[in-house]
């Protein structure tokens, strides 16, 4: 899972700084208004980037961590259907 999220988050930031190059070195000979849309884009895509690569995923379960008191630890595993080794 982490492989993935952290592909998609460089894909995601690969395609963001490709806008903002694309968009003040080739486009905005063109088309002033498409270059600032572009960056405008490419704005949004780097908090959207943090939170897929922060996002966790089924297999990710934070809460499973031991809380050190044995009797609390013992009877969350109950209610997730997990058997104490």
């Amino acid at each position: 899972m982490y492989a993935r999220r952290r592909r998609t988050y460089f894909a995601m930031m690969g395609g963001c700084i490709a806008l903002f190059v694309l968009a003040w070195g080739v486009v905005r000979l063109w088309s002033v208004p498409v270059a600032v849309g572009m960056c405008v884009v490419a704005m949004v895509i780097p908090p959207v980037a943090a939170m897929v690569a922060n996002r966790r995923g089924p297999d990710d379960r934070w809460w499973d961590d031991p809380s050190g008191d044995p009797q609390s630890d013992e009877w969350w595993d109950e209610l997730d259907g997990k058997k104490r080794r």
